[in-house]
């Protein structure tokens, strides 16, 4: 199976090369948050304390300057970073816009996890519900418990809240530019780092997901960076920690989010499977349960203090996906294949209720149409042109490849997205992508970018012209609905401002009117720069990194 992964890293194989000890020393880091901050929750201990967590984490990561000196060395690494913060930097420009949340069905989980993460700061009761609904077993707290130390630094307001979540959300970046890189045939190059981080900044599901607050792309780098230590592990004579990164990464995506479990289950068969063979060498079983024991010990405060608080019913049934009554009702495999449908095939080529996005304002409807095919449905997640080219590119990647590699990496795929379908209790008729399959389509680009030396002049200027309408059709039209820039630009003289904002579809009013019920924030509401000025920022910012990808030598 990693045979089709191409080439090994540039660094000798046994040790990490710059790159990878920049990702290695972010998982770290995210761990060393959890650990200090989950136990400044679990014993009680003075909110001030929370503050702590980063101070304590920034004083290590002083103790080893002399090693970050000598990775910034790394031309590599530079240029990843420049990436990543050009990045961020364009989330950060359309969060600006955004007045209120909207999109398709989405409404309520940002005010969850904005409830989640003051429920850790402030010690809430534990038999809170969130919503009025689900237990606090019901969502892992990995990302909650470190946004509320990010908070515990500054004022826990919700524009804050806001960025540090974009911010943790942009991150999914790097572990993505590593897999590119390592895919990129037949060495690593720079250009490959810069020309993914266009294809993010154009891509709708990942512009959409990162300035959405909530926990996905967080558990999405970490299943990103546990498919990157899992390949590394399989190389001729790999690093020792590769194994246990791999194991680490997994056990912080559970914590941030559900949904990645099915990618934790597909990875975990795939390193049994690829080790059968070795199963009479003690070695091998060391390393894995050596492994094994690095996940559970990272998962363990989480699980032994749900247990003991809330028991093994309100641990592991909690869950929306369990507890939704499609999920105890029904054929279970009738349903799970309706919604495999739905999730391939776009819904403007099957009959369907378009009751949930069904609104008065054209503007909405017109967001919303796109919005729930860039969202929902697998092959256009990638892209309206990005998805024929990746296919294409697969096909003849997986034809050349030897037949165990062709067959392990086929059977990956499949299972992960079937099971990504069939743990979702609900029957969904608009499709799935968004929950489970976010890695795979961020896997997707990142071996679209390492390919694109390789893909014809016409396959590229294709791409390009479909990416242009992509960004233009599912993030400028989507940020403009959410601004209400539209609406003011050509409204009536005289116009009802109420009849706009109710004018959007039912799940948008919610989140509005949540919005105003609390008196929150936004960071649109407490930016002095006119929305004219952030969109030169933007352009500025897209300019910068589309340069970069035409200059950065192969």
């Amino acid at each position: 199976m990693p045979a089709v992964s191409t080439q090994p890293t540039a660094a000798p194989a046994t040790r990490l090369d710059p790159t990878e000890t920049l990702l290695a020393a972010g998982l770290l880091a995210t761990l060393a948050l959890w650990l200090v901050s989950w136990t400044i929750y679990t014993c009680a201990l003075p909110t001030a304390l929370f503050a702590v967590a980063p101070i304590l984490v920034f004083a290590g990561s002083l103790l080893a300057r002399r090693t970050f000196v000598t990775v910034l060395r790394d031309p590599a690494v530079r240029a990843l970073l420049l990436a990543q913060l050009l990045l961020s930097a364009w989330c950060f420009g359309w969060l600006s816009l955004v007045a209120s949340y909207s999109g398709g069905g989405w409404a309520a989980d940002w005010f969850e996890h904005w409830e989640r993460a003051r429920f850790f700061l402030d010690h809430g009761p534990l038999d809170h519900r969130f919503l009025g609904s689900y237990a606090v077993p019901a969502r892992p707290p990995l990302v909650n418990v470190l946004t509320a130390a990010f908070l515990a630094l500054t004022r826990d307001d919700f524009a804050r809240y806001q960025l540090i979540s974009t911010f943790l959300a942009s991150l999914v970046f790097l572990p993505a530019a590593l897999l590119a890189r390592r895919l990129s045939p037949p060495s690593p190059s720079l250009r490959v780092i810069a020309l993914l981080a266009v294809f993010f900044a154009v891509n709708p599901l990942f512009v959409q997901n990162a300035t959405f607050a909530w926990t996905k792309l967080p558990a999405t780098a970490c299943v990103l960076a546990a498919l990157y230590f899992f390949l590394r592990a399989h190389d001729p004579a790999p690093p020792r920690v590769a194994p246990l990164l791999f194991a680490a990464s997994l056990a912080l995506a559970l914590l941030a989010h559900y949904s990645a479990g099915p990618a934790a289950v597909v990875l975990a068969l795939a390193w049994l499977a690829l080790g059968w063979r070795r199963r009479r060498d003690p070695s091998w079983w060391r390393t894995t349960f050596t492994a094994a024991l690095v996940g559970a010990l990272i998962l363990a405060p989480w699980f032994v203090w749900s247990l003991a608080h809330y028991g093994a019913a309100g641990t592991f049934l909690s869950n929306s996906s369990v507890q939704s009554p499609d999920a105890r009702t029904g054929n279970q495999l009738f349903k799970i294949l309706l919604n495999l449908r739905d999730t391939l095939v776009p819904h403007f080529l099957r009959p369907l209720d378009g009751a949930l996005i069904a609104q008065r304002n054209p503007w909405g409807a017109a967001r919303d149409w796109f919005f729930q095919l860039y969202q929902l449905n697998l092959p256009l997640a990638f892209g309206s042109v990005a998805a024929c080219a990746l296919a294409c590119e697969l096909f003849r990647t997986v034809r050349a490849a030897a037949p165990a590699a062709r067959r392990g990496w086929t059977l990956a795929l499949a299972a992960l997205v079937l099971l990504s379908v069939a743990v979702q209790g609900e029957r969904d008729h608009w499709g799935l992508t968004h929950i489970c399959l976010q890695s795979l389509v961020l896997l997707g680009l990142a071996f679209l970018a390492a390919r694109w030396p390789t893909l014809g002049g016409r396959w590229r200027l294709a791409i390009i012209v479909g990416a242009t309408f992509d960004f233009l059709a599912g993030i400028a039209l989507h940020f403009a609905a959410q601004s209400f820039a539209l609406d003011r630009w050509f409204a009536a003289a005289g116009a009802d401002p109420a009849a706009t904002y109710t004018g959007y579809n039912a799940s948008a009013f919610m989140n509005l009117a949540a919005k105003i019920q609390h008196h929150l924030a936004f960071i649109a509401d407490l930016t002095p720069f006119p929305p004219a000025l952030a969109l030169i920022f933007l352009a500025v910012i897209l300019g910068v990194m589309i340069a970069r990808a035409r200059a950065a030598a192969p």
